[in-house]
C-alpha cells in the first residue's frame, strides 16, 4: 500500500494533513524523480485552482523544488488540462497541479505530470514516496549558484486560449450557431479565469454562472458535483445545453434543452458516434472504466464499436489507449480523453467537441444522446474493517450472492463491487432496468459485505 498517493496524487485536508513540510519534501522527492535523467537544470510548471489552501501549497512545493536546484515557472490558476498542455508546449521537465478537483476547499491536493503532459505512473509515485522516506532528502540539496529560480508565468493562460481557437475557430466560423446559447457552470474553480475568454473568442454565446471564486466556494453547491442549479438556469432561461465543470477543470457534465443530466458515459457516445461517422475513431475502439454504464456497452455493441474496459482512474484509461493506439476514452464522472489534443480530461475541449457536434448534425444534443440508454445504477457504500476490505471475493457467501444476481440479471444488469482506494469502503454498484428492484438488491448486497468483512 502506498503512503502518500491514491487513485488520483496526493489529497488531504490542506495545513492539517498535507501540510507545507509534507508538500516541501514531496516536491523535493518528485523534482529528483522526474529530472534525474536530465542532463540539464530542470524546469518544473506549477499550476492550481481557487481554493484558499492553494498559495499556501504553492509556496511551499516552489521552496522544495528551488531547493533542489530546479527552477519553476508558476502559472498562476489554470485548468488541470491547462497545466498538461503547457508542460508539452513548451517541454518542461515536469508539472504539478495544486487540486484537490470536485472536493470541497478545505481539500487540497498534489497531481505530478510527467514532461509529456500526462498523470506519472504508479511506479514513479511509488519512487517518489521511496525518496520521501529513504533519508536522501538531505542530500538533494542545491547550494550556492545551483539554486533553482522561480518566475511567474501567469501570461501563458493566453497559450492555452490559443490552443482551443487553433482547434475550433475555422469550424466555428463556419457553422451556424446564430440560434444556439449555452450555460456554463465553472464550479468557481480554475475554469473561471479561462471559460468566458475561450467562448468569446469562438463567438459561441453563452451565459456564465458560478463564476466568482473567493477561495472557499469552490464546488459548492455548483459544478459537476452539484448540477441542480444548472439544470434549473438552462430551463428557465431556454439554453440549448449546459456544461459543468468540476473545480480543477479536467471534467465536463452536460444539461440537455430539457433540463435532463447528461453524464461522462452520454458524453462518450455522442463524440464516438461523431468520429466513426468520420472514420475517425481509431481502430473504431472506445476505452472506459468498469464504472461505465451498462447502456455504453451495449450501445458499443449495435454500433459495432470494440469497448475496452480498464480499472477505476482516467490515468488507466490513458495507459490503455496509448499502449493500443486509441484515441477516444474516459470516464462516467466526465473525464474524457480526446487524445488527438490534449493526453488528459480537458473539460472545455469536451464541451468545445460536443457543441460543434450539435451544431454540425443539426438537432438537439436530446436527439443526440437518442443512441444510448442509461441504465438505473445505485451505489452503496459497505463500511467495513480496513485491514479486509480486498478480501470480498475470498468470503464464499458474498461470491455465492453476486453469482446469483448475475443469474438473475442475464445480461440486462450488472454487479460491481470495488474496495475504495483511501477509505475503509467496499463500494457496491448495481445497474439493472428496474430502480427500485436494484436498489434493495445492492443495500442487501452491501449489509451481507459488512457483516462478513467488520
Amino acid at each position: 500500500m502506498r503512503k502518500y498517493f491514491g487513485t488520483d496524487g496526493i489529497r488531504r485536508i490542506a495545513n492539517s494533513e498535507l501540510t507545507p513540510e509534507l508538500v516541501y519534501k514531496v516536491a523535493k522527492a518528485g523534482a529528483y524523480v522526474l529530472s534525474k535523467h536530465t542532463e540539464h537544470t530542470p524546469t518544473i510548471f506549477i499550476g492550481r485552482d481557487t481554493r484558499i489552501s492553494g498559495t499556501l501549497i504553492e509556496a511551499a512545493m516552489t521552496a522544495g523544488f528551488l531547493s533542489y536546484g530546479a527552477n519553476v515557472k508558476q502559472l498562476g490558476v489554470i485548468p488541470t488540462p491547462g497545466v498538461a498542455y503547457l508542460t508539452k508546449r513548451y517541454k518542461a521537465d515536469a508539472s504539478v497541479v495544486i487540486s484537490a478537483s470536485h472536493n470541497t476547499y478545505e481539500f487540497n491536493g498534489i497531481k505530478y505530470f510527467s514532461n509529456k503532459g500526462m498523470k506519472i505512473p504508479d511506479t514513479l509515485e511509488e519512487e517518489i514516496e521511496e525518496v520521501m522516506d529513504s533519508g536522501k532528502l538531505d542530500e538533494l540539496t542545491a547550494v550556492n549558484d545551483k539554486i533553482g529560480v522561480a518566475e511567474n508565468r501567469q501570461d501563458l493562460l493566453e497559450e492555452y486560449v490559443y490552443f482551443f481557437r487553433k482547434n475550433f475557430e475555422e469550424d466555428f466560423e463556419n457553422l451556424d450557431k446564430e440560434n444556439f446559447v449555452v450555460a456554463i457552470d465553472t464550479a468557481n474553480g480554475a475554469t473561471s479565469v479561462v471559460a468566458d475568454k475561450v467562448f468569446t473568442k469562438l463567438g459561441i454565446k453563452h451565459h456564465i454562472i458560478n463564476n466568482t471564486p473567493n477561495g472557499i466556494n469552490i464546488n459548492d453547491n455548483c459544478g459537476s458535483t452539484h448540477m441542480e442549479g444548472l439544470q434549473k438556469f438552462v430551463v428557465e432561461n431556454k439554453c440549448n445545453l449546459g456544461i459543468a465543470y468540476d473545480g480543477d477543470g479536467d471534467r465536463c457534465l452536460a444539461v440537455n434543452e430539457k433540463g435532463e443530466i447528461i453524464d461522462g458515459d452520454g458524453i462518450m457516445a455522442v463524440i464516438s458516434n461523431y468520429l466513426k461517422s468520420k472514420n475517425k475513431l481509431n481502430k473504431d475502439t472506445l476505452v472506459a472504466t468498469v464504472m461505465s454504464n451498462l447502456g455504453l456497452r451495449k450501445y458499443a455493441e449495435k454500433n459495432d464499436i470494440h469497448f475496452e474496459a480498464t480499472k477505476v482512474g482516467d490515468r488507466y484509461v490513458l495507459e490503455n489507449m496509448l499502449a493500443n493506439g486509441y484515441n477516444l476514452g474516459g470516464e462516467q464522472s466526465g473525464h474524457v480523453i480526446l487524445l488527438d489534443y490534449n493526453p488528459t480530461g480537458d473539460g472545455i475541449l469536451t464541451s468545445l467537441m460536443l457543441i460543434k457536434i450539435i451544431l454540425e448534425q443539426g438537432v438537439s444534443v436530446s436527439k443526440l444522446c437518442d443512441i444510448i440508454k442509461i441504465y438505473p445504477q445505485v451505489l452503496i457504500n459497505a463500511k467495513v474493517s480496513s485491514d479486509k476490505k480486498y478480501d470480498f471475493d475470498k468470503d464464499p457467501e458474498i461470491k455465492a450472492e453476486i453469482e446469483k444476481l448475475e443469474q438473475e440479471f442475464s445480461g440486462n444488469g450488472r454487479v460491481l463491487i470495488r474496495p475504495s482506494g483511501t477509505e475503509p469502503l467496499v463500494r457496491v454498484m448495481i445497474e439493472g432496468e428496474n430502480q427500485d428492484y436494484i436498489k434493495a438488491k445492492a443495500e442487501n448486497l452491501a449489509k451481507l459485505i459488512e457483516q462478513k468483512l467488520k
